[in-house]
């Protein structure tokens, strides 16, 4: 049955929005709608539009028998750093302060409407990298770390405190816990990553940046090449970072539990934004 172009313009765009940086053949949208190319292609450039407009993304066109069209995801500047700022207010209410001085963040984390938009953000900023595979390790930083890898078309791997019988032999090493200075152990599976693998990592929250130094040097043992990194908070002053590139959502600049005193303001993700 041929489809209607309202319907069309409806049914491209959610296949586009679900297929993030996979290209996709005019015959292939020819085929699914029993439609022209040329109206196709007219239908491409309304899509496009709708996506630049609305600050989500944009579509990239590849000429050639084998070309196609590619949807980049990349919210905008100004759409990121709203939600950036709600997310500050939301998180800074005094009730969240748990014993110790920790955030409770379950809440935020376990709401894929909330996890989603952190995704876009950084998949926005990591757009124009070569990202093979996304890595966290097996903490609150693995919804994050998921959302990411679905924005940039990735597989995405947890690094684990120990090793598991179901998923093979792996490769162990040991790291200095940055904030307790412990000698903690990470393994991964040897399957997880190929050589040569470019790779981002995600972590939910980073103070001296010792986890995220653990991650770097398991990917030495595989050969693997870093992409980047990329924190959804990390704490300010507490003591000096042990990893210098990084990019972070938010930064907690103030905690005080006498006083039920939280203060979280922008990370440094400003400066990566386009």
């Amino acid at each position: 049955m041929k489809i209607r172009r309202s319907g069309r313009l409806v049914d491209m765009t959610r296949y586009l929005l679900d297929h993030p940086h996979q290209l996709v053949s005019l015959s292939m949208f020819s085929s699914r709608y029993k439609a022209a190319k040329s109206s196709i292609s007219e239908d491409l450039v309304i899509v496009s539009e709708m996506l630049s407009h609305d600050g989500i993304g944009k579509l990239v066109t590849v000429p050639g028998a084998a070309g196609g069209v590619m949807f980049i995801p990349g919210w905008s500047k100004e759409k990121s750093l709203e939600m950036i700022d709600t997310l500050c207010e939301q998180l800074s209410k005094p009730e969240r302060l748990l014993p110790g001085g920790y955030l409770y963040l379950t809440d935020v984390l376990g709401n894929p409407s909330q996890v989603k938009p952190m995704g876009q953000v950084f998949a926005s900023v990591f757009a124009d990298r070569k990202v093979d595979v996304v890595m966290t390790i097996a903490t609150k930083g693995i919804p994050i770390a998921y959302a990411v890898a679905e924005q940039l078309g990735v597989p995405f791997v947890i690094v684990r405190s120990d090793s598991r019988v179901t998923e093979g032999s792996t490769v162990s090493i040991n790291y200095v816990s940055g904030s307790s200075k412990a000698i903690r152990t990470m393994a991964l599976a040897r399957r997880s990553l190929p050589r040569g693998a470019n790779v981002l990592l995600i972590d939910d929250f980073m103070k001296a940046g010792g986890t995220i130094r653990g991650m770097m040097s398991l990917l030495n043992e595989f050969e693997a090449n870093l992409a980047g990194v990329g924190v959804l908070m990390e704490a300010e002053g507490a003591e000096k970072k042990m990893v210098s590139e990084y990019v972070s959502l938010m930064k907690l600049t103030n905690v005080d539990p006498d006083e039920g005193l939280v203060t979280i303001s922008r990370g440094n993700v400003e400066q990566f934004l386009k």
